[in-house]
């Protein structure tokens, strides 16, 4: 945008300077010729006294005089043939005046200028001065020199206040753009500068007063999240208190950890609500979280008759991931196994390491038409539809990706009588982080 303004005002004022500075470059070369022309013909007018009046020894003497102070070469053509002065040819013009014309010309080196002078006997005398091109033009060279560097230091006082009045220009424009990007990255405390040029500052007014108004949304969300889970802790109090009022400790213990489990997502989900910006980078050893997680829903797979494969790498296998993160994306595809499969299902649980590290959960259930098309919140069992969301963004804030196909398609088996895959596989992958 700079560069555009400069060459905008630097075309503009280079216009106005030729259709200025041009014409009254051609204005002076005629003024300078015009000059010495005047001054030739003075001096040329000053001998016509002379001609008619004085002998000749005198004449001769004013013509060597005035020839010798002239820029111009003088020459008196006497009417008996004589010449004073300059030698020069009977031009022409010469030969016009001795018949009583007097007459100026340009030739060759200059202009000619012709006088018809009668001597004291009635005889036509001639009275010639030629003005050289150097003549015409004295000074003239100076003086476009002159004018072009009056242009070229109008130009540059242009170019700099142009660039003074961009320079502003851009700087609003890039603060603009720098609170914009500040806003895009979590930072609501931005605020443009409203003190701008023109129409920019009417935009980092409109732009600080969205700033403002989604700070006051994600406030209100993070409050209406923030109430949501703590309600539910009432009923997680009243479940930890049946679960402990149960006679058989192992089955007490069971339903207190996952009661336990639920408590801690709660208070994650509260903190997280509260948090302003984005959560600061961790690591954690997927082996192991993913071990936890899988240990804590064997248990609910054996009570469901599911048969469950486990093949879980030796870690540790560090991701950029917070370990709550991949904890509850471990917990919403397993859970959907448990809510979307009925009892009975197989599944299988792998965790693969390598240049990236890859969770794949697989069941042998009804499958989806076409897993493609699983967006957040569109269920078809009656849920929330979020949970494959939640592994989605952990793997892409994990540098991977969540992928999605048929475990009977991988496998080679065909479809029910519905013209679904069956089965299910769904792969998190995620980048490994340096250790």
């Amino acid at each position: 945008m700079r560069r555009r303004l400069l060459v905008l005002v630097g075309a503009t004022t280079s216009l106005v300077l030729v259709a200025f500075l041009v014409p009254l470059a051609l204005l002076l070369r005629s003024v300078a010729a015009d000059r010495a022309v005047l001054a030739a013909t003075a001096e040329a007018q000053t001998l016509s006294a002379l001609v008619a009046t004085a002998d000749r020894a005198e004449l001769a003497l004013a013509v060597a005089q005035v020839d010798a102070t002239s820029p111009s070469a003088l020459t008196v053509h006497l009417p008996d043939g004589g010449v004073l002065g300059t030698p020069s040819p009977r031009t022409p013009l010469v030969e016009l005046a001795t018949l009583g014309t007097s007459a100026s010309g340009d030739v060759d080196g200059g202009r000619e200028i012709v006088f018809a002078v009668r001597d004291a006997a009635g005889a036509t005398g001639v009275i010639r001065t030629f003005v050289p091109d150097a003549a015409l033009t004295a000074g003239v060279g100076r003086s476009w020199l002159l004018l072009a560097g009056l242009g070229l230091g109008l130009l540059a006082i242009s170019l700099v206040v142009a660039d003074r009045l961009a320079r502003t220009l851009v700087r609003a424009g890039e603060d603009l753009a720098s609170v914009s990007h500040r806003l895009a990255a979590g930072d609501l405390d931005a605020r443009a500068d409203p003190a701008g040029p023109g129409e920019l500052g009417v935009v980092a007014v409109a732009l600080n007063g969205l700033a403002g108004r989604i700070t006051e949304l994600l406030r209100e969300e993070r409050e209406t999240v923030a109430d949501l889970a703590h309600r539910v802790r009432t009923p997680l109090t009243a479940l930890r208190l049946d679960a402990e009022a149960l006679r058989d400790p192992a089955e007490a213990e069971r339903l207190s950890a996952g009661v336990e489990a639920v408590q801690a997502a709660v208070t994650r989900a509260i903190e997280q609500a509260r948090r302003r910006g984005p959560e600061p980078a961790r690591s954690c050893d997927a082996a192991a979280a993913v071990r936890e997680r899988v240990a804590f829903w064997a248990v609910l797979a054996e009570d469901t008759d599911r048969a469950l494969t486990v093949a879980i790498a030796d870690g540790p296998l560090p991701v950029p991931l917070p370990r709550a993160d991949l904890e509850a994306a471990v917990d919403a595809l397993l859970g959907n196994v448990f809510a979307h499969t009925p009892d009975g299902t197989p599944f299988s649980v792998t965790l693969r390491g390598g240049g990236t590290v890859e969770l794949v959960v697989a069941d042998d259930g009804p499958g989806l038409p076409d897993p493609a098309a699983a967006d957040r919140g569109a269920s078809r069992a009656g849920s929330t539809g979020l949970g494959l969301d939640i592994a989605r963004r952990a793997a892409e804030a994990a540098g991977g990706a969540l992928l999605l196909d048929s475990a009977g398609q991988a496998a080679g088996s065909g479809r029910d009588a519905a013209g679904t895959w069956r089965g299910l596989r769904v792969t998190l992958r995620m980048a490994r982080a340096a250790v």
